[in-house]
């Protein structure tokens, strides 16, 4: 066992964490606030006497109830990792699980994780899959669409809550030693955006978007078991931390992706989130939450390195800056009939230039109550695909394309824009933003139109449901571009019969002004 702080180094809970290691054959891993005992099968977690200040295990009662609701709170995402509450019996020198008399101790046992299955190691390993992101992704959603609602006389997440939290992991900083200027530029930018963001912190609260949440969403709290990953270690110890709006929950793990260079996949797992939750109307709120995150993650790096900086780890400060910054709003559509491979660029594209996708197929379902995979024909016998349905979609796409850019989000809307009308009608919406619009067309030989919806039909799993007969409606009905839409220098071909360079792509489209 590493040598704590030389208080606790003496203390009985560390006698009794010793004797336990010896009895296990176990290895101890320990932190600021507890050991954990691993001995092949079973991780035990045993919380440190300690009083700090932002928690107090300081007595066994308070010990033995978090540890209770340790288990209850993560039971709620991992109920196959953790198995029970264990009460220690015996003496600090001879401890015994199973016994008479009074508890010493508590533990919190759960099943030990294989070497190497954090999402951090995967990560550091490069062995993360874009696919383990897109099924935790659905499973957060899932969570927080069961989750507690926070009543409405609830003190969590209120306006003055959530721009105090940030104000005080700021000032931590400065106390830290932070760089003056950089600690000013964002205190002006975090007091502009809390009196800016204060209707929209309202509104999520009456919309029920503050509830139980995880609380600590980060990469070394999830883990990759049997194909599936699992996030774990809700925090327990306060539950202000964790009564919170649920894009504060995903904002951290998008942000934990960026800090690490991946903001190819905090983008991938973000818009997972938002086909499978829906909740756009979080978009003004997430860059908020991305800096608060990032600064208490600089603040916990300095406090745990005693220095001046964050060595040897993400400079989470350096990223709170650059994400307070302006933004590079900007607006692409696609266009192109089914199987012109649109959505197969839109999410390589997505990924790449790190924007916000907002997919016709998805949306056009949700309208009609129905998730992505479903069969809509089971539902709605009239079809999804009429003028009317189609009328409402493109208007859907447009409101939260305009709210996603007024965030300064880059948006990627992947429909077909068949008609002229609809093309236009997003380009008004970019000069209305004051951002640059492009169009994306894609085409490919009508063979491969053709094999490819019909390949899509037969392999399932996908959300868009046009078959051939859609297809053939669809060539035979389409207003191709103009002359002066394809001359005004924002329109960009593709043909996706041969290999597409999306890097160049996406340097093309970032760069158009």
């Amino acid at each position: 066992m590493t040598s704590g702080p030389p208080d606790l180094a003496c203390t009985a809970s560390a006698e009794l964490v010793a004797s336990l290691r010896r009895q296990f054959g176990a290895r101890v891993v320990e932190t600021h606030v507890s050991w954990v005992l691993l001995d092949g099968r079973f991780a035990w977690k045993i919380k440190k006497p300690v009083k700090l200040p932002f928690l107090d295990f300081g007595d066994l009662a308070t010990r033995a109830r978090l540890c209770f609701e340790e288990l209850r709170l993560n039971r709620r995402l991992a109920p196959a990792v953790y198995v029970d509450v264990v009460p220690i019996h015996g003496t600090p020198a001879a401890p015994r699980l199973h016994g008479d008399g009074p508890a010493i101790e508590y533990a919190l046992r759960m099943h030990e994780f294989p070497p190497g299955a954090l999402l951090s190691e995967q990560l550091a390993a490069g062995s993360l899959q874009p696919e383990h992101l897109d099924r935790l992704a659905q499973r957060l959603a899932a969570f927080h669409a069961a989750a507690e609602v926070a009543g409405p006389d609830a003190p969590w997440a209120t306006p003055e809550v959530v721009a105090g939290d940030s104000l005080r992991a700021l000032e931590g900083l400065v106390s830290h030693g932070a760089a003056a200027a950089d600690c000013n530029a964002l205190r002006t930018w975090l007091q502009a955006q809390a009196a800016r963001l204060r209707p929209t912190w309202q509104a999520r609260r009456r919309a029920g978007r503050v509830r139980e949440c995880h609380g600590d969403l980060h990469l070394a709290n999830a883990v990759l078991l049997e194909g599936e990953v699992t996030a774990f270690d809700c925090l327990e110890f306060d539950p202000a931390l964790r009564w919170i709006d649920v894009f504060s929950d995903v904002a951290f793990l998008v942000m934990d992706l960026m800090a690490h260079g991946r903001g190819d996949l905090a983008f991938r797992f973000l818009n997972g989130y938002l086909d499978d939750s829906g909740d756009h109307a979080g978009l003004p709120v997430l860059r908020w939450y991305l800096v608060y995150r990032a600064l208490v993650r600089a603040l916990v790096a300095r406090i745990r390195s005693g220095q001046g900086g964050e060595a040897g780890g993400p400079d989470h400060l350096a990223l709170a800056l650059r994400l307070a910054g302006e933004g590079d709003a900007r607006l692409l559509v696609t266009h192109g009939v089914s199987g012109s491979g649109k959505s197969w660029v839109a999410q390589r594209l997505l990924q790449q230039a790190q924007a916000i996708r907002l997919r016709s197929d998805v949306e056009r379902k949700r309208l009609h109550g129905l998730r992505a995979l479903d069969a809509s024909a089971l539902v709605v016998p009239r079809g999804i695909y009429g003028q009317a349905a189609t009328r409402r979609t493109y208007a859907r796409l447009r409101e939260v394309a305009a709210l996603a850019l007024a965030a300064g989000e880059r948006v990627i809307v992947d429909a077909a824009f068949l008609r002229r009308s609809e093309r236009d009608d997003f380009r008004r919406l970019a000069h209305e933003c004051g951002v640059p619009f492009t169009l994306l067309h894609c085409r490919a030989p009508v063979a491969l139109l053709r094999e490819r919806v019909h390949l899509r039909g037969e392999r399932g799993g996908d959300p868009s449901e046009a078959d051939l007969a859609v297809l053939d409606k669809q060539l035979a009905g389409a207003e191709p571009l103009a002359a002066e839409e394809e001359g005004e220098g924002t329109a960009i071909t593709v043909d996706t019969g041969a290999p597409v360079d999306i890097e160049a792509l996406a340097a093309r489209w970032l760069a158009a002004r």
